[in-house]
């Protein structure tokens, strides 16, 4: 997990992350993008910080869950993930949620309630990963197109369920065929989605989260 203060044209943000590394070397040092109940901690502290001088929050997702070991819980990473969602819903800055790979779990939960959530095109966003979901379901991982089918977890299934709020383009290859591209792209969503925000007091902000994640999965018969 790492964070800190950036800018996206005059505007300052609280920036929060998971990062998976790019090679076998900075996968292994960065956990695969796992992170330990410590980056949690941390990531609140970044977003309690940047509450206190009333700096929005981004925060981008890539993970394919929290680290399981039998370490990070006897630290507390279940305590520590739901200590953050419970502080994202009262936050009140704007915050602003991309999954940029994976969203896997409470790994992404844990730094995933947002005012506004954006997903990269070729991105997904689950509850439990499609490896995961067939190891319990069908006690192997041979299954886990058929468990990825079921999840629906692509940005398309996501936005369809209403669980996300937009789906951000990537340049033509994919976001890793032009860095830079998706870069801007990104940017200017961030922008975007921050001024249709910035106005609202933060009682509003609040009130209006609350209701976005209380109404998800009701529906009328």
């Amino acid at each position: 997990m790492i964070g800190g203060l950036g800018k996206i044209g005059g505007q300052s943000f609280m920036f929060i992350g998971q990062q998976k590394g790019y090679n076998t070397k900075t996968r292994q040092y960065r956990n695969f993008g796992m992170s330990n109940p410590e980056g949690y901690r941390k990531a609140l502290r970044l977003m309690k910080s940047a509450e206190k001088f009333g700096i929005p929050v981004v925060s981008f997702i890539d993970t394919p869950g929290a680290y399981p070991g039998l370490e990070a819980e006897e630290r507390g990473q279940g305590e520590a993930i739901a200590r953050n969602i419970l502080e994202m819903t009262r936050l009140k800055v704007p915050i602003i949620v991309v999954i940029i790979g994976e969203g896997a779990s409470g790994g992404a939960l844990g730094i995933g309630v947002g005012d506004k959530v954006l997903m990269l095109e070729n991105t997904w966003y689950s509850v439990i990963s499609p490896e995961s979901c067939s190891s319990i379901l069908w006690r192997s991982w041979e299954y886990k197109e058929q468990a990825a089918e079921a999840l629906k977890l692509t940005a398309t299934d996501m936005k369809k369920q209403k669980l996300i709020d937009l789906i951000v383009k990537e340049p033509l290859g994919g976001a890793h065929t032009n860095r830079e591209e998706t870069f801007k792209i990104v940017a200017k969503a961030i922008t975007k989605e921050f001024d249709g925000l910035k106005n609202l007091s933060p009682k509003d902000l609040v009130k209006i989260r609350m209701k976005k994640y209380s109404e998800m999965g009701v529906f009328n018969s």
